[in-house]
């Protein structure tokens, strides 16, 4: 009798590896991880995260308040006063005429430095305009100074650190209404300017 060749051995079928589920990513289920560490996109479906305790689904957050910083918002208006009053005397002495724009310039540098980087305190645009007046006045003096150099064979730095009690006669013998309306205009352009600049 014949005998049929025995069947061929079959490999043994080896059970399937089980794929490697997504980890989060950094403890959010929500951004996740590939089988090779890379991150991979949120599946369709996902749920987002919560909002922030006390915030409605769907709303907005509210941006976070504006801290004030006095100290700062000075010691920025009072370099902006010093920088403006030197540029505003070189502006008098070269032009020998005091001019109103250049007053509304220094209030509104003076305000913007205090604004914003000093924030909303309430603080700031009273300082804002008394800094201004003080930048004018000091800047009219330098403009005396400069003037009175090209005149006498005094330098501008002796007439202003050894004479300035004499810079102060001049420029009280100079001053008139429109001096001290450019006072008014430089103190209001700052105080105002310090408060829109915080905003």
């Amino acid at each position: 009798m014949s005998q049929s060749a025995p069947p061929p051995a079959q490999p043994p079928v080896e059970p399937a590896e089980p794929q490697a589920q997504p980890q989060p990513v950094d403890g959010n289920p929500y951004a996740q991880q590939s089988a090779d560490g890379a991150p991979s996109a949120p599946q369709s479906g996902a749920v987002p995260p919560p909002p922030a305790p006390g915030v409605p689904y769907g709303a907005v957050p509210a941006p976070a308040p504006v801290r004030n910083n006095v100290g700062l918002g000075l010691v920025a208006a009072f370099v902006a006063a010093v920088v403006a009053s030197g540029v505003y005397g070189a502006i008098i002495g070269l032009t020998k005429h005091e001019i109103g724009w250049a007053a509304v310039g220094v209030g509104f540098l003076v305000g913007l430095a205090a604004g914003r980087l000093g924030g909303r305190n309430p603080v700031l645009p009273v300082a804002s305009a008394v800094l201004s007046l003080g930048s004018v006045y000091i800047g009219q003096l330098v403009g005396e100074a400069v003037i009175a150099a090209k005149e006498t064979p005094l330098s501008f730095s002796e007439l202003f650190f050894q004479h300035f009690d004499v810079l102060q006669e001049a420029w009280k013998a100079d001053a008139d209404p429109l001096t001290f309306l450019f006072f008014a205009i430089a103190a209001y352009v700052a105080f105002t300017g310090a408060k829109k600049a915080a905003h």
